[in-house]
């Protein structure tokens, strides 16, 4: 299992949170610790400080309480008991998972498990939140995804389209399809008639919000409609 790992192990940097200001560079590999360190002084004396770098073994790093304490005193405590775990063998595999493998893995959970999992890293707060995650559970639960759902999904989110209703899909991609077709035949039509006609143009009600429970004003293709149906995002 160790061989899915990928290395670095951990790895991270910052000032430190003391007056000296220095700069630290912390990397935790399969095999070392490596600590390094930048003077960041403006002392004149400190011009040509050197950079410092101390590279030891698991157990060398576990048997150190000099770079325990400097590692804790940078990054944390919660780093310091991170990284000291990694050197006595005790893996994350899942922290390590390529996103790709980790999003399938995360569809297959239910939604309410989703936001618990979510909580436990930025990670994985990243990951549940992203549109590629949205994208795959719309997918899942739906038998197809019309490529005007997914246009729409394009403007609105794979998120906002998860929760919105089966009514509510159908009219806003209705409302896309006749402002698609009002712009075209405003290209190709005279701009005096267009002007002429623009009155008589019936336009849906911009707040579906207010239609809730009501068909939609504007006829929806069969396919389209099966698809909607299909699809168990209510």
């Amino acid at each position: 299992m160790a061989a899915l790992l990928t290395d670095p192990l951990f790895e991270t940097s910052g000032r430190a949170p003391i007056a000296n200001n220095n700069f630290y560079h912390f990397v935790v590999t399969k095999s070392h610790v490596v600590w390094r360190w930048w003077k960041i002084s403006p002392r004149i004396v400190d011009r040509y400080a050197k950079p410092g770098e101390l590279k030891e073994s698991h157990q060398d790093f576990l048997d150190n309480q000099w770079v325990q304490s400097e590692v804790s005193m940078v990054f944390g405590h919660r780093i310091l008991q991170y990284t000291k775990a990694l050197c006595q063998g005790h893996y994350d595999y899942l922290e390590h998972l390529p996103d790709t493998l980790l999003l399938r893995i995360i569809n297959s959970l239910e939604l309410e498990d989703v936001g618990q999992l979510a909580r436990t890293s930025r990670r994985f707060r990243k990951l549940c939140g992203s549109e590629e995650f949205w994208e795959q559970a719309v997918q899942r639960r739906c038998n197809t995804v019309s490529a005007e759902m997914a246009s729409l999904a394009q403007v609105e989110g794979w998120r906002n389209i998860f929760f919105t209703s089966k009514l509510q899909l159908q009219k806003l991609i209705s409302r896309r399809r006749l402002k698609a077709e009002e712009h075209q035949e405003g290209q190709g039509s005279d701009p005096d008639s267009k002007a002429e006609e623009s009155p008589d143009v019936m336009y849906p009600d911009p707040n579906p919000e207010s239609e809730a429970g009501s068909d939609c004003s504007v006829p929806v293709s069969g396919q389209l409609s099966e698809d909607i149906k299909s699809c168990v995002v209510d």
